[in-house]
């Protein structure tokens, strides 16, 4: 490959990344927030529906709460659903249910993850914005 061909390949990666940048900042605003309840449910079946409130302005693409969950290890998470937001200012209540491999939550301690995110058109890419994270530690009770 010559040198012309690299420096090429380097310059068109560099100048992606930068077209990407404005998409994710490195803060998300304050005024802007998620939290999670301190109590989820699991259901007999092994469903889990976790729940919290969010709040967020200036959406242009769809923006989602997104939750995990994790119990005896940290590096094992079982993504919990998904619920549209609305970014309109107003503090909005989320509430996500989700069936996990079976037999791998169980009522207990736990620690939940909830992140409401935006997928925001950039350059003919929808790219991921992060308006608000949260984790939290929860019990998980049998419903």
């Amino acid at each position: 490959m010559s040198v012309r061909s690299v420096l090429a390949a380097a310059t068109a990666g560099a100048a992606l990344f930068l077209l990407a940048a404005p998409a994710l900042p490195a803060q998300a605003d304050p005024y802007e927030t998620v939290t999670v309840d301190p109590v989820g449910r699991i259901a007999t079946d092994g469903t889990v529906t976790l729940s919290g409130t969010y709040r967020c302005t200036g959406g242009t693409g769809p923006v989602f709460v997104s939750s995990s969950v994790g119990q005896r290890s940290e590096s094992v998470r079982h993504g919990i659903g998904g619920t549209r937001a609305v970014c309109d200012g107003v503090e909005h209540v989320w509430a996500n249910t989700g069936k996990p491999t079976p037999g791998s939550l169980e009522a207990g301690q736990a620690r939940v993850e909830a992140t409401l995110m935006e997928l925001s058109p950039q350059g003919g890419l929808l790219l991921p914005r992060f308006h608000a994270t949260e984790q939290q530690d929860i019990t998980l009770t049998k419903s």
